[in-house]
């Protein structure tokens, strides 16, 4: 599973939602989806916009782990 960091990110800039809403040019609603993890893709001109925005790499904001089904199961991510 895909685990969205933004709002910790954020929080390390002192930056609000709103604000970079303004700066990457998408709704406060579509990114406070993005930062809840309510979606199922994100773009990559949207994520370039947010990392030139916050001084970060995708690393920062995305990070992987495994499912508990997954993990049980021995079985490994496509």
């Amino acid at each position: 599973m895909i685990i969205i960091r933004l709002d910790r990110v954020l929080a390390d800039r002192k930056m609000r939602l709103n604000d970079l809403a303004a700066l990457v040019g998408i709704s406060n609603v579509n990114l406070s989806y993005l930062k809840t993890g309510k979606v199922r893709a994100v773009r990559f001109s949207t994520l370039n916009a947010i990392c030139k925005a916050l001084h970060c790499q995708p690393g920062d904001i995305l990070e992987y782990a495994e499912d508990e089904e997954e993990a049980e199961a021995g079985e490994a991510p496509l």
